[in-house]
């Protein structure tokens, strides 16, 4: 009876305007005014219910006197019970009795044990003339108090919590907008600050970096891909650093150097006894994790076996170590990289459809450095200012050594880079690099193609023949690999019998021989 006061009315509606203006966030401001409408004007059960343009489906987002589980099976189809019929129609519903309304589905549940006659008003919450959701309540009380007043003071309640919902998503895209701002200043105080940075300027890799820019801030599982040695491992770091979890801990694991019988235990620990040779109790990665990220590197080779407990991890923050029954709560942001096509491997049954999904929530391709040729100049320029840094040595490369470099495919893209540049710079003699030094070092096969590209400098011989040419690669592909056969013959892709028969050919016996006496000398005069 005291629900049809008009003085208790403008006081309730004083206090929620008092709540609405204290509240720091979405959540307090709808508890505190559904609190409100049940303690003051004896309207219980009230829910906001509200659109998620994610499911298309209408659910509960705030309630008060419903259980957490009553509150969860609070979801309805958009023409589904009185509550669709009010967001569909944006019009206010009245059931003088639940017992005799059809429509009314009560799928919560939460009204199986009653005390009397129940009635139930919903009025649909407006935002610039659309419905975004629905506030309904439980009238406790006799029907000679006028439903129409507590219609007309719930449509003036629904008014408030729109025009709220509406600040707050204002509120909430600004902090967003400074977020990237802030994650963006960030980025290029690490740049300048010789911290973690992406080398290059195409326009490939500024949306690369936008994207970054964009996931850093979130708690988003991000999947990176692309070739081996584009960077994924760099782009891995600088969005944990760009992250709130700067500062915690940053674990990377290599899904495929470690072998399948210890990834387990590597990843998610184990306890004294699990298995044989397991003297004591280790935590896994993901533990050491905790607060932090893990990066996952070469996905693509996870275990079938290993899938199931990954998605654990992503879905509930939780794993067990082996051996342990114990189930351990972790706060971990998951990274994770691969070169492989993870839809083609769940196609052929080698990797789960739903971790795939899981893990592909944002994905970001990072070009191979044959894409973005533009940028090769500038990362040459950085990785000899490294070098020369590293080794106290400044080495620089001549025009058509720059030129041919220009025009290299770069099958190991920007790790095989730094790797060269290291390589001249111990190896030249001299602080200039010919294309006749450098041809020396490229991947098999891609020399003559340079070749043919750049016109011949001053010291380059005119006339090269192939055999000429193929003695020189199987040479340097020796003098790269220390003079061992083997090793020379993995990196020309030819079998050991191949090898061999073409160290033969070319009389290169007496200079292997050579080579490894040298390298005995040097290694004997560091000891």
């Amino acid at each position: 009876m005291l629900a049809n006061v008009p003085g208790l009315k403008l006081s309730a509606l004083q206090s929620i305007c008092q709540v609405i203006d204290q509240a720091i966030d979405l959540q307090s401001a709808l508890d505190g005014v559904l609190k409100i409408l049940s303690e003051q004007l004896s309207m219980q059960r009230a829910t906001v219910t509200l659109f998620d343009p994610e499911t298309g489906q209408l659910s509960i987002n705030a309630s008060y006197g419903l259980t957490i589980e009553e509150k969860r099976r609070g979801v309805y189809r958009l023409d589904e019970g009185v509550t669709g019929r009010i967001f569909q129609t944006g019009e206010p519903y009245y059931v003088p009795d639940i017992d005799k309304e059809p429509l009314f589905l009560d799928k919560t549940g939460s009204r199986r044990v009653k005390r009397g006659m129940i009635s139930f008003i919903g009025v649909p919450i407006i935002l610039h003339g659309d419905p975004i959701g629905v506030l309904n309540v439980d009238r406790l009380f006799e029907d000679e108090i006028s439903y129409e007043e507590d219609v007309d003071f719930l449509k003036v309640v629904a008014t408030l919590i729109g025009q709220f919902l509406s600040l707050n998503e204002k509120i909430m895209a600004r902090e967003a907008a400074l977020k990237r701002e802030n994650t963006s200043l960030k980025y290029q105080i690490s740049k300048n600050s010789k911290g973690p940075y992406i080398v290059g300027q195409s326009s490939a890799m500024v949306e690369v970096q936008r994207q970054m820019e964009k996931v850093s801030p979130t708690r988003a599982t991000v999947l990176l891909l692309g070739e081996s040695g584009v960077g994924k491992t760099l782009i891995a770091r600088i969005i944990h650093e760009l992250s709130e979890r700067k500062g915690n801990p940053f674990i990377k694991v290599n899904c495929a150097s470690i072998p399948c019988n210890l990834l387990e235990s590597e990843l998610f620990g184990h306890e004294k006894g699990a298995f044989t040779g397991a003297t004591g109790t280790r935590p896994g990665r993901f533990e050491e994790a905790d607060t932090g990220t893990i990066f996952l590197d070469e996905i693509g080779e996870l275990p079938m076996g290993l899938q199931a407990k990954l998605l654990r991890v992503l879905q509930d923050k939780e794993l067990e170590r082996l051996g342990s029954n114990r189930t351990r709560t972790i706060d971990v942001r998951i990274l994770a990289a691969t070169n492989r096509d993870l839809g083609h491997l769940v196609e052929r049954g080698r990797f789960r459809l739903d971790l795939y999904y899981r893990l592909n929530v944002f994905p970001i391709r990072v070009p191979a450095l044959r894409e973005r040729k533009e940028d090769i100049t500038g990362l040459l320029n950085h990785f000899l200012h490294k070098m020369a840094s590293d080794y106290g040595r400044s080495i620089h490369l001549t025009s058509t050594a720059l030129d041919a470099l220009i025009r290299y495919d770069w099958p190991g893209n920007v790790r095989e880079m730094q790797n060269l540049i290291e390589r001249l710079v111990i190896m030249s003699e001299e602080d200039r690099i010919s294309l006749e030094f450098l041809k020396s070092y490229l991947a098999p096969g891609q020399s003559a193609t340079v070749q043919e590209a750049i016109p011949m400098s001053e010291d380059a011989p005119r006339h090269t023949s192939l055999k000429e040419f193929e003695r020189n690669e199987v040479m340097a592909a020796l003098e790269r690999s220390g003079w061992v056969q083997y090793k020379a013959a993995e990196a020309l892709g030819l079998s050991a019998r191949q090898m061999g028969y073409r160290v033969k050919k070319y009389g290169l016996e007496s200079m292997i021989a050579e080579g490894r006496a040298k390298l005995r000398r040097i290694k004997e005069g560091q000891t």
